[in-house]
């Protein structure tokens, strides 16, 4: 793909919106250095590349890469055994921790979420956990990029004595302020060439003493170092050279660090700058809402809903466009204005997009070509210095393309043949096509010439396009009609217009009848599609209307069902209520038959015979409920589990358990549906073999398991200290250095109670607000000893 065929597609524009998506220079650079493929295996491993990006855009929103740096010059500097600064070091650690955190996000992904992500989990995995490396810069430079008092114990001697210094200094300097404050311009104590200086007015030069360090422009005022203060401002010189010495001293030691683990920095940079582009792809397709295209071989691309990738939405005409299966060639015609450039740039940028790893904007399940080689002549090229005309111009490109052309290409022509006589314009335009046709390539050309309109019938390779025209409104709709050639609205527009109808009709019968005989024939073609795509829109609102008194019916039907079973249950109900009662009322009588037992001669086995009678009756009532289950248990086989496989008996069809609703439902996928089924409808067929799952990574120290975060958001106050008391022990044990608390802002009391908490642990050693991107003053991060 040569430089001028990417610039008249518009691909630069397009590298400039996906540099924009990109979070670091490290991305960018690896955007500004893309260029398309010509290797299916490889598009294909670029398309799933960005397809996983997208996903994972779509379930998480977003990806952590804050705090990741360049830092290839600082570790190829180190390595040569360069001393980097404070600020160097400091975007070393920075990476590293970016690293980790990216890492950390990807494994607690994998465990949350049922997705295949094997790409961004191998370049997660080759990121190297260098904590230690970490730990020691975060231990000697503070977040500003200074080193620490604490970085090492001579430091923190040396500035201990400087601030004593600078103390003893001030006072000795601030007692003159005081004391002879009429002779100072200003009473203040100031710094020139780094040594603490009076103000004072030239006329009393003389009774200070001392060392004049500078003047005021007007040269009325002196800037003098008292002799009183000389030898205490040269000590802290002394200080200060001690100090730097010390800070080079510990800063040339972390860079050596930094060169022992060199390599390991640069293969997690790699990783880094890897993982931030395939991200700025997918956050160009997400601004796009574009899809993944299948791409293919074959020289056969179909897309549906296709817009232009750099025309805003509200801007852009979606169309169908298809090459490659029946036909090769497409000869597009209509006026100007009306969208044939466009369309004819559409498909070259989106090819190009495509092969760049790119998804397109288009309907899910579109599929694009690999090509070898697309050839665009577009646009105006007459060129005034080497004294070519448009023609001419046009018609040196064209030579080069015919002299490449293979049946690998993609060939796109704008206006073919235009800039000179007609006739012989679309001679030429017929004669070029059927030569580009004979190589096997696919091309797609644009045309004014009502000739090509007869050419695109007369050839099985060929078929005829257009771009639709509203004659009422006199606008170009911007359609592109596959298979309808375009046809030309001169007289209907002339008429719109307000021309005479005898000035039309007198036009119209100097038109041969070869060219009615082809408008009309247009026209009829125009008026079958219309009617077309009335009956279709007709047939989908039918098929809509079906759909939902299908949705309807199957929610009358379970709601029938359910009522069904709740009316079997309140019938047992009242029945055991009846026999309870008819039971009562039967003790009542028999004990009052037992009384007259004596006088008439009532035998005991009669008495027990009634009894048992009424006991085998409500056995019988309770028995049945046992018997339904049993029978439906050994239709089940066994209780059912999500994933098994079903026989729904009142539609006749298979399904798969998604999840138990309740003791008596469950929710069933019957194909794209998911609906509640109730249990005795369903009849077990097949448990599928559980699939092996990866463990989940977890830190363990000590037997404890524990996340590097705790999210508070949503807890009462005293549960939410209690649980980070817990947590904090845990993260200890744990030998976590660092973890994040997600306390929310809300109010801030929850916030202020972390706070307070961590001013008051003995093992908190520090706290401070998280980055923007780490969920700034909602998140306190955490310091442990």
């Amino acid at each position: 793909m040569n430089n001028k065929i990417l610039k008249q597609l518009e691909y630069p524009k397009i590298i400039e919106q996906l540099s924009a998506q990109a979070e670091t220079s490290l991305g960018q650079e690896q955007v500004n250095q893309m260029k398309p493929s010509t290797e299916l295996s490889e598009i294909q491993f670029w398309q799933r590349e960005t397809d996983e990006a997208v996903q994972i855009l779509r379930l998480k929103g977003h990806i952590p890469l804050g705090g990741i740096r360049d830092i290839r010059p600082q570790v190829k500097r180190a390595e040569i055994g360069g001393l980097l600064s404070a600020q160097e070091v400091l975007d070393v650690a920075s990476t590293i921790y970016g690293g980790q955190q990216l890492k950390q996000f990807v494994a607690n992904f994998d465990e949350e979420e049922e997705l295949q992500i094997p790409i961004l989990t191998e370049r997660t995995e080759s990121i190297s956990n260098l904590h230690q490396l970490e730990r020691s810069i975060r231990s000697c430079i503070d977040d500003y990029g200074h080193v620490m008092d604490g970085a090492s114990s001579q430091l923190r001697t040396i500035r201990s004595q400087i601030r004593s210094y600078e103390s003893r200094v001030r006072d000795r300097l601030e007692g003159f302020t005081k004391s002879k404050s009429q002779m100072l311009s200003d009473a203040i104590v100031t710094i020139r060439n780094n040594r603490y200086v009076l103000p004072v007015k030239s006329e009393y030069r003389s009774h200070f003493g001392g060392m004049v360090h500078d003047q005021s422009s007007s040269g009325q005022t002196l800037f003098i170092e008292p002799q009183s203060v000389v030898e205490m401002n040269n000590k802290l010189q002394e200080a200060r050279v001690e100090e730097q010495h010390e800070i080079e001293r510990i800063l040339k030691a972390l860079s050596e660090r930094i060169q022992a683990d060199g390599e390991f920095l640069r293969e997690n940079v790699n990783a880094l700058q890897q993982i931030d582009f395939m991200f700025a792809k997918a956050k160009l397709a997400r601004h796009m809402k574009a899809a993944k295209p299948t791409v293919n071989e074959a020289g056969y691309i179909n897309m549906r809903q296709a817009r232009h990738p750099l025309l805003e939405d509200e801007d852009v005409v979606s169309n169908d466009i298809e090459i490659g299966d029946t036909y090769t060639a497409i000869v597009i015609t209509g006026p100007n204005t009306g969208g044939k450039t466009v369309a004819l740039k559409m498909v070259g940028l989106c090819t190009l997009m495509a092969q760049t790893g790119l998804q397109v904007p288009a309907l899910d399940g579109c599929e694009l070509a690999v090509f070898d080689h697309v050839f665009a002549d577009i646009g105006d090229e007459q060129s005034i210095e080497q004294s070519l005309s448009t023609f001419s111009s046009h018609m040196t490109n064209i030579v080069d393309i015919l002299n490449q052309v293979t049946e690998s290409s993609l060939v796109l022509f704008d206006e073919l043949g235009a800039g000179t006589d007609p006739q012989e314009g679309a001679g030429l335009a017929m004669s070029i096509l059927d030569y580009v046709i004979e190589q096997k390539a696919r091309v797609i050309a644009t045309t004014h010439y009502p000739e090509l309109k007869a050419y695109g019938y007369n050839r099985d390779e060929v078929t005829n396009a257009s771009v639709e025209f509203d004659v009422e409104t006199l606008q170009p709709t911007y359609r592109l009609l596959i298979g309808v050639p375009g046809r030309s609205n001169a007289f209907d527009i002339s008429r719109r217009l307000g021309l005479s109808e005898t000035v039309i009709e007198k036009a119209q019968s100097m038109v041969s009848d070869d060219s009615r005989s082809v408008e009309n024939m247009i026209a009829s073609l125009e008026q079958s599609r219309h009617e077309a795509e009335r009956d279709y829109e007709q047939a989908a609102e039918i098929l809509e209307e079906a759909e939902n008194f299908y949705r309807s019916l199957k929610h009358e039907y379970n709601q029938y069902l359910n009522k069904k079973e709740q009316y079997e249950v309140k019938a047992k109900e009242k029945a055991e209520k009846v026999l309870d009662q008819a039971r009562e009322e039967a003790e009542e009588i028999l004990d009052d038959l037992k009384q007259l037992r004596d006088e008439h001669s009532v035998k005991d086995h009669h008495f027990i015979e009634a009894r048992t009678k009424l006991d085998q009756q409500k056995a019988a009532l309770k028995g049945s409920d046992k018997q339904e289950e049993q029978v439906e248990s050994a239709k089940s086989i066994q209780s059912l589990e999500p994933g098994d496989e079903v026989h729904v008996k009142t539609f006749n069809q298979a399904g798969t358990i998604v999840q138990q609703v309740n003791d008596k439902e469950y929710e069933v996928q019957l194909g794209v549906l998911k609906m509640k089924v109730a249990k005795e409808q369903l009849e077990f067929v097949n448990r599928p073999e559980p699939e092996k799952t990866k463990p989940s990574p977890v830190v363990k120290g000590r037997q404890v398991h524990v996340k590097p975060e705790l999210d508070l958001r949503g807890q009462r106050y005293e549960d939410a200290i209690q649980q980070l008391e817990k947590y904090v022990d845990e993260a200890l044990l744990a030998g976590y250095h660092k973890v994040s608390i997600i306390h929310g802002k809300g109010t801030g009391a929850l916030m202020k109670g972390v706070q307070q908490f961590a001013k008051e642990h003995r093992s908190i050693k520090g706290s401070e607000f998280g980055h923007a991107n780490e969920g700034g003053t909602g998140v306190t991060i955490l310091k442990l000893a």
